[in-house]
Order: structure tokens, then C-alpha cells, then sequence
């Protein structure tokens, strides 16, 4: 794993991210475990959202060939966000809370799928398998004090 690049680290928090979203749909009936297992997406994504952002977003906006990819990538981080923000201000797992829920839900899966099947592929033709695997250490390394901040945040 030390030498993994950006795009399977990347991935591999998108997995765990698919498996929270299962588990938060088994949980619906339990309030309590559902609280627990959103918080824990909201930091893992915030995190997530924030180490890509300074890695590999960071180097593509740099990238003329790539900037568009990443400045629409940032824009989706913003949505997500946005909604996340939303749903603070709602009784948690009320109708509007699992109305906001759902569209969050609908529009992180797109952001994802259309980072792995689009944007991926696009960016890794402009970088280096050297540049990936820098990327992908830089990345493991800014995610734990990104998920530090994230915590304290929540």
C-alpha cells in the first residue's frame, strides 16, 4: 500500500463510502445507529472531499488539460457539502431530513461514479505513474489530520 497511487486510494475511500450508504439504509428503523453511522460519512467524506482537494485536485487545476474536470469536481464537493449544512438545520431522520438524505445520497453516488469512470481515466493519460504514486502518498498522508479537523468540526 505505501506506493499505491492517488487513483486506488481515491477508490478506496469511494468503496467505504458505497458501504456506509448501505449500512445507513439498513439502519433506518434504528435512530440511534443511523446518527452514528452518518456522522461518521460526514467526517469521512469531509476529509475525503478536503485531502483530494489538496492532492490531486490541486494538481490538475494547475494542468490546463485538466482544470475543468477539477473545478466541476470542486463544485459537486461544494453540493455535497451544501446538503450536509442542509441537514443541520433539520430534525435528524424527519421526512425532510430523509428527503435531503435521498438527494445527497443520488448526487454523491454520481459525483463518485463520474470520478472513477470520467475523470480518473482523464487525468491519469496527463500524469506520470510517478506523479499518481507521489499524489497517492501525499494524499494518505494530509487524510489523517483532515479527518482530525473533521471530528473537532462535527
Amino acid at each position: 500500500m505505501a506506493d499505491a497511487t492517488i487513483f486506488h486510494r481515491l477508490k478506496q475511500d469511494h468503496d467505504s463510502h458505497r458501504q456506509l450508504f448501505k449500512k445507513m439504509d439498513d439502519a433506518q428503523g434504528d435512530d440511534e445507529r443511523l446518527k452514528k453511522l452518518f456522522d461518521q460519512f460526514k467526517v469521512e467524506v469531509t476529509a475525503h472531499a478536503a485531502a483530494e482537494e489538496e492532492t490531486l485536485y490541486a494538481t490538475m487545476l494547475a494542468r490546463p488539460d485538466l482544470r475543468e474536470d477539477a473545478q466541476h469536481s470542486v463544485s459537486e464537493h461544494k453540493e455535497i457539502d451544501d446538503y450536509l449544512e442542509e441537514m443541520e438545520e433539520q430534525d435528524f431522520n424527519g421526512k425532510e431530513w430523509r428527503e435531503t438524505f435521498a438527494q445527497l445520497k443520488k448526487r454523491y453516488l454520481h459525483h463518485i461514479d463520474e470520478e472513477e469512470e470520467e475523470m480518473f481515466p482523464d487525468a491519469a493519460k496527463d500524469l506520470s505513474a510517478e506523479e499518481e504514486k507521489t499524489l497517492g502518498a501525499k494524499f494518505a498522508e494530509r487524510k489523517p489530520a483532515e479527518l482530525e479537523r473533521a471530528q473537532a468540526e462535527d
